[in-house]
């Protein structure tokens, strides 16, 4: 099985698909190169040397500077590569996309609600208004669980910090967040639990609703009510009844809303996990659906790849600003704008920050952008959209779900067992953490280049592994729980951006 692969043959460097010990032989394009030191899983290996202030390439396309002059065959990582990344660009429109040829109708099994949105999960959720009453909402979930019976698939709380003590865009961002919540489609019933002082307090809360269903969304404020678990109950009672008359029905899958994230990447993430979301989220657009791609951060150092893939000159203008937007956030808090890689993905090999955008942004698979969303803005345009939020995990699964994904890919090469608010698919970059965390890992795309049988016959092909992720996603949206709902984990993490009183 080989044991290396060269991602674009512009590369001078390739990666190693399993350890490589030193004086390993490998033959890339008809050339022979003796690797010079042990290179572990996901790491880089000099194809030919690279000269000190010379252009490392991987994915076709440059990932930093080299900072002493590399040998062919030497390991190349942080140590001897440096980003070439400057803070605010000038950027021109260049396209290049085009559009995807239309496929044959899919369809799933969901929830097709009165004012005409379509959930994946028919669950109640607890939403606290502030989090002084989290604790509230985390007790009535325990003790309303007898009500999960029928179509009903979970009640659920969703505690946070939030809701007061807060000024300006940040207490406005929790606005936004909270409604975006109670209106999402995949909960069939909603009870908004507020105290009564706080800021967002639900009158307020009311104005950013719009119009809703008294049968779907109830609100309790509990500074008013003498008791307060008995008067929650009665109402969380109410919204079962009407929750329970909800059925899955056969729903085109051109209605669906599907976010892709990426955390805890290895050097394998570009190479497989990332690139089977993209060939998926290709797949759901050409059947008329939609996609949401986020973690502006991780985008930095690849985002003209998106840019020129802008359906037009205003979308382009747009993704300047997304980009511009978020650097300009790092500096006014004094930040440096290219933390990143973190300590794990280092040690997968992923080296500078353009080294794990381009694999990140693998996961947009060949689709033109056709929208641009803010925080918490709910997404419109049918096809890929990009949506300002950072690169934290939960924030960013969250404001997925805000924006209005029925459910979340998250690909990673070091695992984790977080959730969202909406069901999220753990895909594993590599067979091994497939098969060490299988309680986390929903679907192995490590496949790709290491099947699970160690059968080389066996390898998929990334057309292949994209087709079976694109049906098991339509299984997920019909019923089918990921691990993270089987543990019974349901996260929210509101985008905390400014002052707290």
């Amino acid at each position: 099985m080989k044991n290396y692969i060269k991602i674009n043959p512009g590369d001078n460097v390739c990666v190693a698909l399993a350890p490589i010990p030193a004086g390993t032989q490998l033959l890339a394009d008809g050339d022979q190169v003796t690797v010079l030191e042990d290179i572990p899983q996901g790491h880089k290996i000099a194809l030919s040397d690279i000269g000190k202030d010379q252009e490392v390439i991987k994915y076709g396309y440059r990932i930093g500077f080299a900072k002493e002059d590399i040998k062919k065959g030497q390991w190349v990582h942080t140590h001897n590569v440096r980003t070439a990344l400057g803070d605010l660009l000038d950027y021109t429109y260049e396209p290049d996309g085009k559009e995807l040829k239309p496929a044959p109708h899919a369809y799933f099994e969901g929830f097709r609600r009165p004012d005409g949105k379509v959930g994946v999960r028919n669950e109640i959720w607890i939403i606290p208004t502030v989090g002084c009453v989290n604790s509230i909402a985390s007790a009535l979930e325990k003790q309303a669980a007898r009500l999960v019976k029928g179509s009903i698939d979970a009640i659920a709380a969703f505690p946070h910090p939030y809701g007061c003590s807060q000024m300006g865009d940040d207490q406005e961002n929790t606005r936004k967040a909270l409604a975006a919540m109670v209106n999402h489609p995949n909960a069939g019933g909603v009870l908004v639990l507020g105290l009564g002082c706080e800021n967002s307090n639900i009158p307020v809360l009311k104005e950013y609703l719009g119009d809703i269903d008294e049968r779907r969304v109830k609100f309790l404020v509990c500074q008013e009510s003498e008791d307060e678990m008995a008067d929650a109950m009665a109402l969380l009672e109410e919204l079962a009844d009407y929750a329970g008359t909800f059925q899955r029905e056969p729903i085109d899958a051109r209605e669906l809303i599907i976010g892709m994230k990426c955390g805890g990447s290895d050097g394998l993430s570009g190479i497989t996990a990332n690139p089977v979301v993209g060939g998926f989220s290709d797949l759901l657009i050409a059947r008329g659906g939609t996609t949401i791609l986020t973690e502006v951060p991780e985008m930095f150092g690849a985002e003209t790849i998106l840019m020129n893939r802008c359906a037009d000159k205003a979308l382009f203008d747009k993704t300047v600003d997304l980009i511009n937007n978020f650097k300009n956030y790092f500096k006014r808090h004094n930040q440096t704008i290219y933390e990143n890689p973190s300590p794990g993905n280092k040690k997968g090999g992923i080296s500078t920050l353009e080294d794990k955008s381009l694999g990140c942004t693998q996961k947009s698979g060949s689709a033109l952008v056709k929208g641009v969303l803010d925080y918490a803005q709910p997404v419109s345009n049918r096809g890929l959209n990009l949506l300002s939020a950072p690169g934290n995990d939960l924030v960013a699964a969250t404001a997925l779900a805000l924006s209005g994904a029925h459910i979340v890919l998250f690909t990673t090469g070091r695992g984790t067992p977080f959730a969202s608010p909406v069901p999220t698919v753990k895909i594993s970059s590599n067979t091994d953490l497939a098969g060490h965390k299988n309680h986390w890992i929903d679907f192995n795309a490590g496949r790709l280049v290491k099947p699970e049988d160690g059968k080389e016959e066996n390898l998929p092909s990334m057309e292949e592994l994209s087709m079976e992720l694109f049906q098991y996603v339509l299984s997920v949206a019909s019923g089918k729980l990921v691990k993270s709902e089987e543990a019974g984990f349901h996260d929210m993490a509101i985008f905390k951006q400014g002052v707290t009183l």
